[in-house]
């Protein structure tokens, strides 16, 4: 098979087409803008390349500066996508490359405006796409891989750039003559490849990631389940030291049966969840929150003296009394009981830990309920 341009632009065609069916399904799953962008980004280059691919045979349908600016299109929704895959946010100043490339549409048609279209052009796909790579945090081997393809694609552009402004470059845009278009073509279709490659590992790393994160998430509150405790837990237990004890802190709602009885699981469930929220909101740094059913919690901190232990359980105790009063009327208020265990080195096990825990949450209920038991572990 020749690697002649009719050639080259149906491969690109189809390996296009192909990108963007798995990319368009895999949004249809999961939702992701940036799968949505890259999807459309392939569905634009198949669709410039099949222009191309007609022109090439005669069929001259639209200008050759349409395919050309629909590939710089393409770059700047990669480089969309590639932005809400990370969560940076781009300023309105990348889309600057619309007004250049209209600008460029009204130059003189001379004999050295294809030599001026492919040197804008390249520059333009060669700062989007090196910009949309630096975006990548190189996490895992998918978005290394993407950034590296991104940023060898975006510099193959630039160096793209030299040869029409040498004397006596043979270029043809019209007619796709010239080494630098043959070049540009066989190119193109390894960086379709490889950039659909890189991003569907970075999709499928995402998705076992989402996979990872509801298999270890309580589906009520969205804190931790007691999977995902056992497994985050030692990391926090090796921050506690004689200066700085770990905690954990066993938290049980009083008088929840009340809530359910009197105003529905619905109602009982929206206490749930604002206790997650309180949560969320009141532990410090390098801790986490997880429920392990029903209606007992636990944090778990990973370095804390025991006035801020005892500080924290009180406002926890404090904030949600007044919030539950607040929601919901019962003979009996729906307030917290805590057992808190402090521990300067890191425990044998979490199970241990749960039971001291445990211990403790007994002597608060037993003393009355809406209380703290501090003990040492």
């Amino acid at each position: 098979m020749a690697l002649d341009a009719p050639t080259l632009l149906t491969i690109t065609i189809a390996l296009a087409a192909a990108a963007a069916g798995y990319l368009a399904i895999e949004w249809r799953s999961v939702r992701e803008a940036a799968l949505l962008y890259w999807s459309i980004g392939f569905a634009l280059i198949g669709v410039g390349s099949l222009l191309a691919l007609l022109r090439s045979q005669g069929f001259l349908l639209v200008g050759i500066w349409l395919a050309n600016g629909l590939l710089v299109f393409v770059h700047g929704l990669f480089l969309l996508g590639v932005a809400r895959f990370t969560g940076r946010r781009l300023s309105l100043g990348w889309w600057a490359f619309v007004p250049i490339w209209l600008g460029l549409l009204l130059l003189p048609n001379e004999p050295w405006w294809s030599k001026v279209m492919l040197v804008v052009q390249s520059a333009l796909i060669g700062i989007l796409a090196v910009r949309a790579g630096l975006l990548l945090r190189r996490r895992h081997a998918g978005e290394r891989q993407l950034r590296f393809v991104l940023v060898g694609h975006g510099s193959f552009y630039f160096a793209k750039m030299i040869p029409p402004l040498m004397p006596g470059a043979l270029l043809n845009l019209e007619s796709y003559r010239g080494t630098i278009i043959q070049v540009s073509l066989v190119e193109g279709v390894m960086a379709v490849m490889l950039i659909a490659l890189s991003m569907t590992g970075t999709v499928r790393y995402r998705r076992e990631q989402r996979i990872e994160r509801l298999a270890g998430s309580d589906p009520l509150t969205g804190l931790h389940n007691r999977r995902a405790l056992e497994t985050e837990a030692p990391r926090l237990f090796g921050m506690a030291t004689p200066e700085r004890p770990g905690a954990l802190l066993l938290i049980d709602l009083d008088n929840f049966k009340q809530a359910n009885d009197l105003h529905g699981h619905a109602a009982g469930d929206g206490l749930l969840i604002a206790l997650s929220e309180l949560l969320r909101s009141a532990l410090p740094r390098h801790s986490l929150a997880a429920r392990l059913g029903g209606d007992e919690f636990v944090a778990l901190l990973g370095g804390a003296s025991p006035a801020e232990v005892v500080a924290l359980a009180d406002s926890l105790r404090e904030r949600f009394s007044l919030l539950a009063t607040q929601r919901l009327a019962t003979p009996e208020r729906v307030t917290l009981s805590i057992g808190a265990v402090l521990f300067d080195q890191p425990p044998r096990n979490l199970a241990d830990l749960l039971a001291q825990g445990d211990r403790a949450l007994y002597e608060a209920k037993r003393g009355g309920r809406d209380g703290v038991r501090v003990s040492k572990g």
